[in-house]
C-alpha cells in the first residue's frame, strides 16, 4: 500500500475532535476506499490539557497553529479555528505559501480573503478545498464544481442558518415569541451567547457568497449582499403568513438577473406545500436550479461535529496524486467580476404582511356575505 497521506489538524473543538475520533475509527476503511492510508500526524490547539475525549499519542502538538502549518511533517493542513482573520488567516497563507493542501471549514476566512488565497494555491500547485464551509454534512460545494459541470446555473437559495430555522420552527410550532425562541436555542446549544452573527443575517450572507462565487463565477462579495435578519419578526407575522398559506424562512438566494448576479439573505414567505418549507428545526437544504438538470434540493444537517467532519473528510482524500487536482474558486476565470446587491422584492415587511392578511380576510368575509 502506498505511503500514509499525513495531515495535520489545527482546532479541536467540536469539529476538530470528530474529525480525529473519525479518523482513528475508520483508518482500515479509510485506507481501502482512498487508496492509502490517512495519519494525523500534528494539532494544534489553545489548551494543551484539555480533555477533548480523544486520543493524541504519538502526535506531535504545536501550541501555534502558524508553526504546525510552517514545520510540521504534513501534506494537508486542516483549519478548524474560524474567524476571517488572525490566527486561521495566517496559518492557511503559510500552508498554501508552503505547498501545502488546504481543507478548511471557515466561511468567514473565504468570503473575505477566498480569491487571495485561491490565487497562492494555484501559484503552488495546491489544493484549496472547503465542502464544509456551507451547509455543514450538505455536499453542495462538490454538486457545484464537479457534478454540475456543463449546467448553466440561474438560481441558488436555501436555509443556510440551523439557528434561525430552528427559531422560525419553533415560533410557529409552538406560537412563542421570538425572545423566548432564541433563549431556548441558547440553551439547547443551537445559538450563541452573542446570537447577532446569526439572527441578523451574516452567517447566511458568508455562506450565499461562497456559493455565488462557485455558481456564477464572480468574485466572492460577502459586503455587497442585501441583509436582513429575523429579529424584526413576530408571532403575528408568523400567523398571518400562515393564514396566507406560507410559511416564513430565512433564506439566501443568488440568481442571474438581466442586469447581472442578484445576491439577498431576508424573511421569505414560501408556500407551505412547497418542499423548502417542510424543512424544519436546525436542518439545512439548498436548492440549484439550472438549465440541463432542472431544480436539485439538497436537505440535511447543517451542523455539528460529526456532519461538518464528515465534509472536512470528504475533501482530504482529493490531495492524493490519482484525485483530479481542480481549484474551488478560480480567480483568473473572465466571469470573476463581482456580483451585487439588490432589494429583496419577494421579501414583506412584517407590517405589510400583517396588512395584506387583514385585508383578505375582510374580503373574505364580504364575499361570505354576499353569497
Amino acid at each position: 500500500m502506498a505511503d500514509a497521506l499525513k495531515i495535520g489538524i489545527a482546532g479541536l473543538g467540536t469539529v476538530g475532535a470528530s474529525l480525529v475520533r473519525i479518523i482513528k475509527q475508520k483508518s482500515n476503511e479509510l485506507a481501502v476506499t482512498c487508496g492509502r492510508p490517512i495519519t494525523i500526524t500534528a494539532v494544534s490547539a489553545r489548551d494543551r490539557s484539555k480533555d477533548r475525549g480523544i486520543d493524541l499519542t504519538g502526535i506531535t502538538w504545536f501550541d501555534r497553529p502558524e508553526d504546525l502549518a510552517e514545520k510540521a511533517d504534513i501534506d494537508v493542513f486542516v483549519e478548524l479555528i474560524g474567524g476571517a482573520e488572525g490566527a486561521a488567516n495566517v496559518a492557511v497563507r503559510a500552508a498554501l505559501s508552503r505547498g501545502l493542501h488546504v481543507v478548511t471549514a471557515n466561511k468567514a476566512l473565504l468570503a473575505y480573503h477566498g480569491v487571495e488565497l485561491a490565487t497562492i494555491a494555484e501559484e503552488k500547485g495546491s489544493l484549496l478545498n472547503f465542502e464544509a464551509a456551507v451547509a455543514g454534512g450538505i455536499p453542495v460545494i462538490k454538486a457545484l464544481r464537479e457534478s454540475l459541470t456543463g449546467n448553466t446555473i440561474s438560481r441558488v437559495y436555501g436555509i443556510m442558518n440551523g439557528t434561525c430555522n430552528y427559531i422560525l420552527t419553533k415560533m410557529e410550532k409552538e406560537g412563542l415569541s421570538f425572545a423566548d425562541c432564541l433563549k431556548e436555542a441558547q440553551r439547547l446549544g443551537y445559538a450563541e451567547a452573542d446570537p447577532a452573527f446569526d439572527i441578523e443575517g451574516n452567517d447566511t450572507a458568508h455562506k450565499l457568497s461562497i456559493l455565488t462565487t462557485l455558481a456564477f463565477g464572480n468574485r466572492i462579495a460577502a459586503d455587497d449582499i442585501y441583509l436582513e435578519g429575523i429579529t424584526n419578526i413576530s408571532i403575528e407575522d408568523i400567523r398571518a403568513a400562515a393564514d396566507l398559506g406560507y410559511r416564513i424562512k430565512l433564506l439566501g438566494v443568488a440568481q442571474r438577473t438581466e442586469t447581472g448576479i442578484e445576491q439577498r439573505v431576508h424573511p421569505t414567505m414560501v408556500p407551505v406545500d412547497s418542499v423548502i418549507a417542510q424543512v424544519d428545526g436546525v436542518t439545512n437544504a439548498v436548492a440549484i436550479e439550472s438549465d440541463i438538470l432542472g431544480e436539485l434540493l439538497m436537505v440535511g444537517p447543517g451542523a455539528g461535529g460529526n456532519a461538518t467532519a464528515s465534509s472536512v473528510l470528504g475533501d482530504i482524500p482529493a490531495a492524493m496524486p490519482r484525485r483530479p487536482r481542480c481549484l474551488a474558486i478560480s480567480p483568473t476565470s473572465p466571469r470573476a467580476s463581482r456580483a451585487h446587491s439588490a432589494f429583496p422584492f419577494s421579501a414583506i415587511p412584517p407590517s405589510r404582511l400583517r396588512l395584506t392578511a387583514r385585508r383578505r380576510s375582510r374580503a373574505m368575509r364580504a364575499a361570505i356575505s354576499s353569497a
